[in-house]
């Protein structure tokens, strides 16, 4: 806490004031080196893209908001913003604010959370290994109130989904870092300026040669 900018550490102490979920898991190890994942992190639009390419689900969006958010929209009532709060190499804590709309997870009303997440990741023997921890409070009390009764189908649920996230993010770097070709004609149909520069920033302009 005591790393964080003063109005980020007060949005954090907010979230755990208002706690209603929490969890941790470890993401399974990947064969790709953290400088590739941190390229990526680092670029959101070009990762959204490369997901999109992948055929991973949903299908993301990402806009940079700067200096340091990015909103994230599946265009089908799932939607978000996520800020960058702390970085140093191989950690990250992102404070979300997120929307799920009635109806996109079979949920009878429109849910909306704040979230902290701090993900640690390093390159361990078997690859790139990471630890994710997650505190979320919902928007509203009633919110929380009604689901009481369902709070370990809500966390396990909210734990697949956010390491299926980051494991589909580690191993599309691991695809990248092996074959950086295979992007650039789809990126270049999506004809993204924003997306193409950001490819060429993390992998340069001689990968055709590899």
């Amino acid at each position: 806490m005591n790393a964080l900018a003063p109005q980020h550490r007060a949005a954090v102490q907010d979230i755990l004031d208002r706690l209603d979920f929490t969890f941790q898991i470890r993401t399974p190890s990947r064969k790709v080196r953290l400088a590739t994942v941190e390229k990526l992190y680092d670029r959101p639009r070009l990762c959204a893209a490369m997901w999109r390419y992948c055929q991973f689900v949903p299908t993301f969006y990402t806009f940079e908001v700067p200096p340091a958010s990015f909103t994230v929209d599946d265009l089908r009532g799932l939607h978000g913003t996520m800020t960058l709060i702390y970085k140093r190499p191989g950690y990250r804590i992102y404070l979300a604010d997120g929307r799920v709309e009635r109806g996109r997870m079979n949920n009878p009303m429109a849910v909306g959370a704040k979230m902290v997440t701090a993900y640690r990741y390093h390159e361990g023997p078997n690859g790139l290994e990471g630890h994710l921890q997650t505190w979320t409070a919902l928007d509203s009390a009633l919110l929380g109130f009604l689901s009481r009764p369902f709070r370990s189908y809500i966390q396990k649920r909210q734990e697949e989904f956010i390491a299926y996230i980051f494991f589909n993010i580690a191993q599309g770097s691991e695809f990248a870092e092996s074959h950086p070709q295979e992007f650039w004609e789809p990126l270049q149909r999506e004809s993204d300026p924003v997306a193409l520069a950001e490819f060429e920033a993390a992998f340069g302009r001689n990968w055709k040669r590899k």
